[in-house]
């Protein structure tokens, strides 16, 4: 399974971005999705998930309202959009696969992951 991240950049707060994951190599209509990031001397930490129907969402607390996660299954992608960006929101974000298309939201509970796409958030 190879996952390829883009849309990360430098941003403005209170600006947008729209991340994109392409997938390869696995049904991806069948898979769960995940965002995580990671700040500069931080863990990895959850950032978004969605099911394989499409039908669960669950997002962190620190970015609900802000973030909308999505699926194309018809181009095995997946989108973050971020709205209203905060300095916080700085960090490398990793996009993630789950075989079993369950909506879970521990960075152990992603079998394959991409390599992750810089966001910078300037105040």
């Amino acid at each position: 399974v190879q996952l390829q991240a883009s849309g990360g950049g430098l941003v403005q707060a209170g600006g947008s971005l729209r991340l994109s994951c392409a997938t390869s190599g696995r049904t991806f209509s069948k898979c769960a999705l995940g965002w995580f990031r990671q700040a500069p001397g931080k863990e990895r930490e959850f950032v978004a998930v969605i099911n394989w129907t499409g039908g669960i969402k669950s997002y962190a607390g620190s970015v609900k309202g802000r973030f909308t996660i999505s699926r194309d299954n018809a181009k095995n992608t997946v989108y973050l959009q971020m709205n209203s960006l905060k300095p916080e929101d700085t960090a490398v974000y990793y996009c993630a696969l789950r075989g079993d298309g369950l909506a879970r939201t521990r960075p152990e509970d992603f079998g394959s992951w991409g390599q992750g796409t810089l966001v910078t958030v300037s105040s």
